[in-house]
This record gives structure tokens, C-alpha cells and sequence, in this order.
């Protein structure tokens, strides 16, 4: 029987739940980078950074390449750098609202003990 689109949104999405892997993708945005970039960008043990970058490769949201005696790793579409900067957009609009009701509740605070 095949997977209800919605939960197969929800392991996308739980795939990409790790800040090390997010840390990548928003590194690889603007092309591709070598791993010993990649870890000098991020504060991982290298072990650790291999199996983030296996479980993004193996969910086919990245490539890797051998060049030379680097790996380097790219993103295998233009729609993940998107989707990083939709996330972008919504966090920022959602701060900018909770900012604005937390002004708000300071503003209507004067005077109250």
C-alpha cells in the first residue's frame, strides 16, 4: 500500500529536524562546498558531519563528488535552497509578529504593578 502523501511530507520534514543538517543545506545554497569546508563552518565532530551528510544524500537532497582527495557536496536541486529560503521568510515573519505582540503587552503594561 502506498504512503499517504502527508506522512511522507512529515518524513521529509523529520529528516531535515537535525540544526547540523539545516547548517549544511544553508551552506550549500550558494554552490558546492568540500567537506573540510563544510567542517571548518560547523562546530561537529567529522564522524558526526558524515552520517548528517549520508542522511541527506541517501534522502537525495544532496550529491556528492570526488575531486581530487576532497568530497564535495552540492545540492541536488534549486528547489531545497527554496525551500531554506521560504523557512527564512516564515521564521522572520513569525518573530516579527511575536516581536510586535510582545511591544505590544510592554506598551499596555505601563503604570500596572
Amino acid at each position: 500500500m502506498p504512503v499517504p502523501l502527508y506522512q511522507a511530507k512529515a518524513e521529509f520534514f523529520r529528516m531535515l529536524g537535525h540544526p547540523v543538517r539545516i547548517r549544511v543545506l544553508e551552506l550549500l545554497q550558494d554552490g558546492p562546498v568540500p567537506v573540510r569546508d563544510l567542517l571548518a563552518a560547523i562546530d561537529v565532530e567529522p564522524p558526526n558531519l558524515s552520517q548528517h551528510l549520508a542522511v541527506l544524500r541517501r534522502s537525495g537532497i544532496v550529491t556528492s563528488a570526488r575531486e581530487g582527495s576532497s568530497v564535495v557536496y552540492q545540492l541536488a536541486g534549486g528547489d531545497v535552497a527554496d525551500l531554506m529560503r521560504a523557512a527564512r521568510r516564515i521564521l522572520t515573519a513569525m518573530l516579527t509578529d511575536q516581536h510586535d505582540l510582545l511591544e505590544e503587552l510592554r506598551s499596555s503594561d505601563v503604570g500596572t504593578p
